[in-house]
């Protein structure tokens, strides 16, 4: 990583570092490096916590009348993989990992790296300037996350909410199918669709079998009507009176087309 680059990247990160060869090795992947010490992974691994920490520790004074489960739906989506994806991809930081030749095989970096750097990123900072400058980096980004899944009513576990939905009103338990996977090992992409009963839904792809399954559980849930997509772009769902199972018994329709979900991916 030169000079430029590393001033790139403090700009970005709104943080100067006082040893530079921590803000080298968050952005360093192991393919590249001349050993696995030498890359970003043990810093993802102390990021990881360090985050959880800062995370379940804001939502337990913002929503001082949550019980434990509650809160830890909502720090179970804010520590996604796909949230801190999201947080790194906005903030630039992708484009600047080093990556071995090859790894680079589509022009969007994948999820999983781009989490990691974040990860890593997040222990460099807390080990160059202890946690309270690693708060004032992360709490702007987190918040806003924690507020959206606390008002979502859903954490975006989509695939819970269609199983409760579909065991109460539908007496049946929704399966998840692999349709297809491409791309390379480090790239995969799944297609998944999800039945209940003889009902099968609308198809998609996801950048791992979690995320193609919750997006499958999430078109289905539209679909029934339980969620609905408000003005902000953003998932609500619909309370739901009881129906009779028999109603569910009768209707069956035929395989859906498939389509892609992009800003709806999630993690179980």
């Amino acid at each position: 990583m030169n000079s430029e680059s590393k001033k790139l990247a403090e700009q970005r990160l709104g943080y100067e570092f006082a040893d530079s060869t921590l803000l080298e090795q968050a952005f360093t992947h192991a393919s590249v490096a001349d050993s696995r010490l030498r890359s970003n992974e043990r810093l993802e691994f102390l990021g990881d916590a360090v985050l959880g920490v800062i995370v379940c520790q804001r939502i337990f004074e913002l929503h001082p009348l949550l019980l434990e489960g509650e809160m830890t739906k909502i720090k179970s989506t804010v520590v996604s993989r796909q949230a801190c994806a999201q947080i790194a991809l906005a903030m630039g930081l992708g484009e600047l990992l080093a990556l071995g030749k090859g790894m680079r095989v589509q022009e969007a970096l994948p999820s999983s790296l781009a989490a990691a750097v974040l990860e890593a990123v997040i222990a460099a900072i807390y080990i160059d300037g202890g946690m309270d400058k690693v708060r004032a980096f992360l709490l702007p980004k987190v918040e806003p996350l924690i507020e959206r899944a606390f008002e979502s009513g859903h954490q975006e576990n989509f695939k819970s909410i269609l199983q409760q939905h579909a065991q109460q009103n539908m007496d049946d338990t929704p399966t998840y199918s692999m349709i297809d996977q491409r791309g390379p090992d480090h790239a995969k992409h799944f297609h998944v669709c999800v039945q209940i009963g003889e009902r099968r839904f609308p198809s998609c792809w996801g950048a791992s079998k979690k995320t193609a399954e919750q997006s499958a559980a999430l078109l289905a849930l539209q679909e029934l009507g339980v969620t609905q997509i408000d003005e902000h772009g953003r998932v609500r769902v619909i309370p739901q009176p009881p129906v009779a199972s028999t109603a569910a018994a009768t209707t069956t329709t035929a395989p859906a087309p498939s389509v892609e979900v992009g800003k709806t991916e999630t993690h179980a």
